[in-house]
């Protein structure tokens, strides 16, 4: 396995934390008052839990073939984040449909769909393609967590809270699903066009249920605040050119998540979120420690 940093240096740890949305306490467009930037966070939202699943899947289809022990233990504490992942998700969707976003209709699609990428596709292929969103997620994670643009996006809410911890567990974790991928023999070619397939998806079907959200929303249809929300979007923080590049370095031979050096990004928000006076300190259960 060819990784540009010791594998053995990641800390993954499984938290037993929750966050609640009563009812009440989330306005109607939740992020800053923004009209199609709560519809997108709400539809990404919406395919987490399936995604999580289908990530959980993807990787463990290869757990036997793991020898390492550490990458064993990586692959454990993936995991226990993982399921923490859909579940807190699933929880935040509930309180999103009550409040008139189609979170539940998201989901249905996204089980048929990644059903039917589990059933159809060769293992190699859900593993690459569970590598590939990985990517993703954890470039908007950490876009997150170092632009204050996007975090004061987030406002104070309980979303912010969910979020910033969903984030940082996506950094810690955003190498283990490419070096299961790597260590079971999966080619540069496969990798580069998984993520090539994936990346036309990902932005269709992030439209296309932002788009369908929106059209719900009687707020939408004034064209000033529609139009003033879009207009908007070229300023977004998670649109820069930084961004972007950052996204496409995936297709670069020899790539590997880590070759972007995160561990002060993710001692930081490990002591400004679970320190002894953490932001969300009061979050956690019982304890917090590494998945064995």
């Amino acid at each position: 396995m060819n990784t540009s940093t010791d594998i053995s240096t990641r800390s993954i740890k499984t938290r037993r934390i929750k966050f609640r949305y009563p009812a009440g306490s989330l306005d109607r467009h939740y992020v800053q008052g923004d009209l199609v930037m709560s519809h997108v966070v709400a539809m990404l939202s919406a395919v987490f839990p399936e995604g999580e699943e289908y990530f959980i899947r993807s990787v463990r289809h290869f757990s036997d073939e793991i020898a390492d022990p550490v990458l064993k233990k990586q692959v454990a504490g993936f995991i226990g984040q993982e399921v923490t992942h859909g579940r807190e998700h699933r929880e935040l969707n509930a309180r999103l449909q009550e409040m008139g976003y189609p979170t539940a209709y998201v989901d249905r699609v996204t089980i048929r769909a990644l059903g039917h990428f589990t059933r159809f596709l060769p293992p190699y292929w859900n593993l690459a393609v569970t590598a590939a969103l990985e990517h993703y997620t954890a470039t908007l994670a950490e876009t997150l967590l170092t632009d204050p643009r996007a975090q004061e996006l987030l406002g104070t809410s309980e979303v912010r809270s969910m979020l910033l911890w969903h984030a940082l567990e996506e950094s810690e974790h955003r190498a283990v699903a490419f070096d299961v991928y790597q260590t079971a023999g999966g080619t540069e070619r496969t990798r580069v066009w998984s993520m090539r397939l994936i990346s036309a998806g990902f932005v269709f079907g992030t439209i296309f249920h932002t788009v369908m959200s929106l059209s719900r929303d009687r707020a939408a249809y004034n064209p000033l605040r529609l139009l003033r929300s879009i207009a908007a979007l070229r300023n977004s923080p998670f649109l820069t050119r930084s961004v972007i590049r950052r996204l496409f370095t995936y297709n670069r031979p020899g790539f590997h998540p880590d070759d972007v050096d995160n561990a002060e990004l993710i001692a930081h928000w490990n002591t400004r979120l679970f320190g002894e006076h953490g932001q969300l300190a009061g979050n956690l259960g019982i304890s917090t420690k590494p998945s064995v």
